[in-house]
């Protein structure tokens, strides 16, 4: 492990002393594709055969979408958990009082929403330092990562803490990088460039794709690329996760601070400990989740408000609502009414295709 650590910290030490220009700009591509490739045999090493996992870190998935606390140990974590769900998890005035995942539960607008409080990270987490590979596996399976950070020394935090989960090959706040690409048996490499490149060019891509033995490809490029995102879309094993920064501790700064925290992007000040703009982060919460709540109606019933079905945004058809339910359901569909906002007449006979907004009622009919 440390000598690939080792190699690492060869490669961004020389990263550091190169100059950015266009005549570097091959040789910093090839550096950055070396640098991914290190990263992802940290995470997951060749061979050697699977160890045995650490007791208590990985929880059961339960309810409709899950929200991961990062950060660094003692900003508040435990407390916000306890305060939001409920759930008693161990608070100290010490660092370090969270050593494994402790999972809560809270059920808002008909959803159900699983909150994990992760142990803290710290510096060089990614590098495997204080269990922290484990930490940000965890958070890799979430949905929306909430991060943690005290308001009194945020930012310098935020850009670590960034940085560790870059690392980690997770993406906050992005979207997967607009770029097609396809491996082939023979034909060299074909680029296609959509618009104008400032950074990427023929070369520059040949040299990437060719630290990682690739040398018959299809890539296009839909927008102005940049060499990380060529190596993220060629890893392929980058996540994107949404992300919300909570500022905690704010009883302990004045107003005027308040209103400049308030124009960082993504963030919302909140105070764990008087429970101050719990219902802010919640509203954001469900915003960054993008769930769809579906209610059903049996035959002459009226429709169940309390316990709606709930889709993630993404998949929000007739067909998914059915697999939700009960796998068995699709198979002997005959049509639904539906009555909302995504149908023209109140109800509608929609096929097994038709999508679905939030707060539709649902009622199927099956084969007889």
């Amino acid at each position: 492990m440390s000598t690939i650590l080792e190699k690492i910290a060869a490669i961004e030490s020389e990263m550091a002393r190169t100059q950015k220009n266009k005549a570097t700009s091959a040789h910093l591509g090839l550096l950055k594709a070396k640098l991914a490739k290190l990263r992802r045999e940290l995470i997951s090493p060749k061979g050697g055969g699977g160890g045995t996992g650490e007791a208590g870190f990985e929880v059961a998935k339960t309810g409709d979408a899950r929200v991961g606390f990062v950060g660094f140990p003692s900003v508040g974590k435990s407390t916000l958990l306890s305060n939001l769900a409920g759930v008693y998890s161990e608070v100290a005035a010490y660092e370090f009082t969270t050593l494994t995942t402790v999972p809560g539960c809270i059920k808002y607008k008909g959803a159900k929403i699983q909150l994990l409080d992760l142990p803290g990270i710290i510096e060089g987490a990614k590098d495997g330092k204080g269990r922290g590979r484990q930490v940000i596996a965890v958070a890799r399976t979430c949905n929306l990562i909430f991060m943690v950070l005290d308001c009194l020394k945020p930012l310098g935090h935020k850009k670590l803490l960034e940085h560790e989960l870059e690392g980690f090959g997770i993406r906050l706040n992005k979207k997967p990088p607009n770029i097609y690409y396809k491996r082939k048996d023979k034909g060299g490499i074909n680029l296609n460039c959509m618009v104008p490149q400032s950074e990427l060019d023929t070369d520059l891509v040949k040299t990437i794709l060719s630290e990682y033995k690739i040398h018959n490809a299809d890539i296009t490029l839909r927008y102005d690329a940049t060499s990380d995102d060529l190596i993220d879309v060629i890893e392929g094993n980058r996540i994107y996760i949404p992300c919300i920064y909570l500022l905690n501790k704010i009883d302990q700064i004045s107003i005027e601070e308040l209103d400049v925290i308030y124009k960082i992007p993504h963030c919302v000040p909140i105070s764990a400990h008087h429970h101050w703009n719990f219902d802010d982060l919640l509203e954001l919460m469900w915003e960054y989740l993008r769930l769809v709540r579906i209610y059903t109606k049996p035959k002459g019933q009226l429709p169940d408000y309390n316990s709606p079905v709930v889709l993630h945004n993404e998949h929000t058809s007739i067909e998914d609502f059915c697999n939700k339910l009960h796998r068995s359901i699709a198979k002997e569909f005959k049509y639904a009414l539906v009555w909302g906002s995504s149908v023209k007449h109140q109800p509608q006979k929609v096929g097994i295709e038709h999508v679905l907004n939030d707060e539709d009622v649902v009622q199927i009919v099956k084969k007889v």
